[in-house]
Formats: structure tokens, sequence, C-alpha cells
């Protein structure tokens, strides 16, 4: 599959990030999006169960989905573990495997 459509969905990318609460999530969806880094993110509440420290915790956080391209992931990695209160972020990134072609097309247009 070598189309103009499929190419751009292996350039755009989904980072699921966590935050203490909606201020932080706020905070770090603005620096990436100032500094064209993403084209936009969405914040939702969730409840996260988790090992840490050798035991289980459950508390409230808040969720990001922030959209971009594949080749920032690293920028935005070094990023928020620069500005995160967490010692330890959740930052991992999925690829869109479809899409509409605008909006892709508007991703990539909308960050560095």
């Amino acid at each position: 599959m070598h189309t103009e459509e499929a190419m751009k969905k292996k350039k755009v990318v989904l980072v699921y990030i966590t935050a203490k609460d909606g201020e932080e999530a706020k905070r770090i969806g603005r620096i990436l999006i100032e500094e064209g880094l993403a084209a936009c993110g969405n914040i939702f509440p969730i409840r996260s169960i988790y090992r840490w420290e050798g035991g289980i915790q459950e508390d409230e956080e808040v969720a990001m989905f922030i959209k971009t391209k594949a080749e920032l992931v690293d920028e935005i990695l070094k990023k928020v573990k620069e500005v995160h209160s967490y010692e330890v972020p959740c930052i991992v990134s999925f690829p869109i495997e479809k899409g509409c072609a605008k909006f892709l097309e508007w991703i990539e247009k909308s960050t560095k």
C-alpha cells in the first residue's frame, strides 16, 4: 500500500500521557502546542490502579491524548519529562493506523 493516505498514517501518532490533575495536564498540553510539538490534545479524568513502591495504588488522575507527528515523539518525551511532576511519568505513543485524511494532514501542518 503506497498511497499518499497510507504514507500519512505512518507519520502521525497519538501520545498518551497521564498527569496528577487537570491543571498539570493543561500546562503540559499548552507547552506542547505552543512549542509546535503537538497539533492538539484531549484531556479527560481517569481512575488509575497501579503497582508503585511495593504496593498497589489507586488514584484519580487525568489522561491526555496528544496528536502529533511520529518524528516529534522523542522531543515530546524529553519536554514532558522536564515539566512533569511524576518521577516516572506515563508517556507512550501509538501509531494512527487509519483516519480522516484531512485530519491527519491538519496534524502535520499544525506541528513543526
